[in-house]
């Protein structure tokens, strides 16, 4: 190796570094506790029963552990970013530890009604803050850097790689219900991430945090997925601004249309998004007093564009949608059987 390589190397050593320490003391963990039945008497389980330790306290509880994560913090006054499937739970209560091992509970401010992003407030003045970055500059093979609370144990755990793809498209669960969340446009890493570092941050080697580490495929190796930090900055502003997270609604499903659903189906176009109903019991395509309803949007439409924009595999609906501000009216192109439509939709917040 010459000793130009060996001066590239050090001085890509010597950014990571430097990246990690701009952003770790701004990275937290994040402990889930919950309340539960205090079990009494704890002693060897019964030979007919091998999962039984004790009897049950007969209206007693005691606060137990049951999960953590991580966040970081993106505001002094104590405001902090995670995803929303940590915080899931409305019944449990959350506390946040900083890098000095001080804690503070928090209470979850809002919770993204389209993304997995969630936002907490602490009650701390003068916290380390992170600089966010620009998520829509990454490139394929770019340099991240993932930290985060490792299995819930190990905080600031450290992990280097690069970005391996981009709008990717995934579903996540939400917790133990099997709520599941179906993400588009998130990056792909090969950076190691393991249970306990979601909501830590992904971060350039200019210590800018451009994405939130949310998911891991179980059984597949170097394959993790992050919410670009892009989406979480209108969040922010909304939270600062409104106190809340806004979000445009329209109350319809929709599949997007390609060429292969085109031919299985005999559709009349390869491209738009068709108003449908999912497989779920009492499942509707188009939710009652809706802008959607209000509009004339109907069961089977097919809508190609939004606002002239023609709707892809590739151009969303719904990243399409929330481009657009609650209160605007919207332009739909309409295919309804043989026929084409321009119908208005007025979008109303989502609740």
């Amino acid at each position: 190796m010459s000793n130009a390589q060996l001066t590239t190397s050090s001085e890509y050593d010597r950014l990571s570094i430097e990246a990690v320490k701009k952003v770790a003391p701004s990275v937290v963990s994040i402990v889930i506790s919950k309340y539960l039945p205090k079990i009494k008497g704890a002693y060897p389980a019964p030979f007919f029963n091998p999962f039984f330790f004790g009897d049950v306290e007969e209206g007693a509880k005691e606060k137990i552990k049951v999960g953590g994560g991580s966040g970081f913090i993106v505001h002094p006054d104590g405001l902090l970013l995670t995803n929303k499937h940590v915080v899931f739970d409305p019944d449990a209560e959350y506390t946040v530890i900083t890098t000095d091992l001080e804690e503070y509970p928090a209470k979850v401010v809002s919770r993204d009604p389209i993304n997995d992003i969630a936002v907490l407030k602490i009650n701390a003045k003068g916290m380390p803050t992170v600089r966010l970055g620009n998520s829509s500059k990454l490139e394929l093979g770019q340099t991240v850097i993932a930290i985060g609370n490792a299995l819930g144990m190990f905080s600031n755990t450290v992990s280097k790689g690069i970005i391996s793809g981009l709008s990717r498209s995934i579903s996540a669960s939400l917790g133990e219900k099997g709520q599941m969340e179906h993400l588009r446009g998130v990056l792909q890493t090969d950076v190691a991430i393991n249970q306990g570092n979601s909501g830590g941050p992904l971060i350039n080697l200019d210590g800018e945090v451009v994405g939130i580490n949310t998911a891991i495929i179980y059984g597949a190796q170097n394959i993790g997925f992050s919410i670009p930090i892009n989406w979480a900055k209108q969040d922010l502003e909304d939270i600062i601004k409104h106190g809340r997270i806004i979000k445009p609604f329209i109350g319809l499903q929709y599949v997007m249309l390609n060429k292969e659903l085109q031919k299985k189906y005999s559709l009349p176009t390869d491209f738009g998004a068709m108003v449908v109903r999912d497989h779920t019991p009492g499942s509707v395509a188009i939710i009652p007093d809706s802008p959607a309803e209000k509009a004339g949007v109907k069961e089977n439409d097919v809508i190609l564009e939004l606002n002239g924009e023609k709707l892809t595999e590739q151009v969303d609906f719904s990243d399409t949608l929330q481009k657009c501000k609650v209160g605007e009216n919207i332009e739909l192109s309409v295919m309804r059987g043989d026929k084409k439509l321009k119908l208005t939709a007025t979008l109303e917040e989502r609740k």
